[in-house]
């Protein structure tokens, strides 16, 4: 059933205004988990992230329940719905008989009050406009990385969930992988000295090319939904999605809906850089970068950069498009974690050999599925909540505005504005179609 905006108006400001109640699944239970103490998931996107690595993972809890998914492309909702309905099937799970409801109107699951939250899949430049109409309608959410596409959009973001009391995931793993939370670790409880450089990489991948040609749109897909608050530009394959596949993106390289690799595994990789430095909730002072663009192609965005920070404690960072790792170099030694086989390596083995004693820093380590369901039953704070990725974002989006420039900029941290250059301040927002303009 599609509902009028001025109905969803309605019903989302009734269920801001509400007085707050404990939900049902927040209860849980000893053994097997009762309907009734689950908490319900609806699934927003669900393409290739959103199918193969979220919905799978919630379908894998017991205490959680997929109720519905929506996708504005109807052959990829179908797909997810059928994964739904056979995984709950091999489960004998009671209450499920009834299937899983499909749509391609986010809105419609916000509507439904069988959905406690929502796990946002979609593509980056849809991000803030769902988030924010989700808690304005009562749920939680748990929100794909890079969180948004300008920095404004970051704080309007994370002071929503604050203002209406939303638990809030940012959906990255990069916490709950144990080679980058022990590197944190160490380094937070002084195994390295003092800290005077970071280094941080993300993989080389994005490349020219794209075909810029127009072609009809396919007909299982809604594009002017799919552009949403996006630019309207024609339809190309590769700049949405090969029709009825899963692999990886067009839309990924275009700048009018990605910004990326600097954004997007930037934003694992360097949110354990601000971890490990805890910079976590502020960010650097001066930020430097270069990089190289596509000279023709459909796609846009950088396919190679680096970029130098300094932080107020003094520390330097310095982030390219290398390999996925995070390095820190203190006064007694360093260490570093990769994103591959060779997991943690330190300058000495004393150094990952040290064990963190119960009085020292011990850093939360949760997967990040898993973090938010019990999040959204405690009603307690994630270990990567709104405010913990949108500062993980700026400091990638700092990079990319300073390339983009050409030039050394300063940065605010707390007041998030470039000092007395209006040029760079004209680069923390970005233009969208209304009737989503932020």
């Amino acid at each position: 059933m599609r509902i009028t905006r001025r109905r969803f108006v309605k019903t989302a400001l009734a269920a801001a205004a509400a007085p707050y109640i404990v939900p049902g699944s927040a209860l849980g239970a000893a053994g097997a988990t009762a309907p009734s103490n689950r908490v319900t998931i609806g699934m927003i996107g669900v393409g290739r992230q959103g199918t193969i690595a979220n919905l799978r993972t919630f379908l894998s809890f017991d205490d959680v329940h997929v109720p519905v998914v929506c996708d504005v492309d109807a052959w990829r909702a179908e797909n997810a719905r059928k994964m739904v309905d056979e995984t709950y099937a091999k489960k004998a799970r009671s209450g499920a008989a009834k299937g899983c409801d499909t749509c391609k109107d986010f809105r419609d699951v916000l509507a439904r009050a069988d959905v406690d939250a929502v796990m946002i899949s979609t593509p980056d430049h849809w991000h803030v406009p769902m988030a924010i109409e989700a808690a304005k309608a009562g749920k939680d959410v748990a929100l794909e990385k890079p969180l948004t596409l300008s920095i404004a959009e970051g704080r309007i973001l994370s002071d929503t969930m604050t203002r209406y009391g939303r638990v809030f995931r940012t959906d990255s793993e990069a916490r709950s992988l144990w080679f980058f939370h022990k590197a944190a670790e160490l380094v937070r409880n002084g195994r390295i000295g003092k800290v005077h450089t970071i280094r941080t990489g993300v993989p080389r991948g994005d490349v020219a090319g794209g075909n810029p040609t127009p072609i009809p749109v396919p007909q299982e897909l809604d594009y002017e939904m799919w552009t949403g608050p996006g630019a309207a530009t024609p339809y190309t394959a590769d700049g949405v999605h090969e029709p009825k596949k899963l692999d990886r993106p067009g839309w990924m390289r275009l700048r009018a809906y990605c910004e990326g690799m600097i954004t997007n595994w930037g934003t694992h990789i360097n949110d354990i850089a601000q971890w490990g430095n805890d910079t976590e909730h502020t960010g650097p002072v001066e930020v430097e970068g270069k990089g190289v663009y596509p000279s023709d192609g459909l796609w846009n965005v950088l396919i190679d950069f680096e970029v130098r920070y300094r932080f107020a404690n003094g520390v330097e960072m310095f982030y390219k498009m290398e390999h996925p790792y995070v390095r820190f170099e203190g006064s007694e030694g360093w260490v570093q974690a990769n994103w591959d086989k060779s997991g943690l390596t330190a300058s000495s083995d004393a150094i990952l050999k040290s064990p963190i004693l119960p009085h020292e820093i011990h850093l939360p380590m949760k997967s990040e599925k898993r973090d938010f369901i019990d999040c959204v039953k405690t009603r307690g704070q994630t270990i990567a909540d709104a405010e913990v990725g949108h500062r993980t974002t700026t400091l990638c989006q700092l990079g990319h505005i300073s390339i983009q420039l050409g030039r050394k900029l300063k940065w605010d941290p707390a007041a998030e504005q470039f000092p007395g250059d209006d040029e760079a301040n004209r680069l923390l927002t970005r233009t969208m179609r209304s009737p989503w303009r932020l």
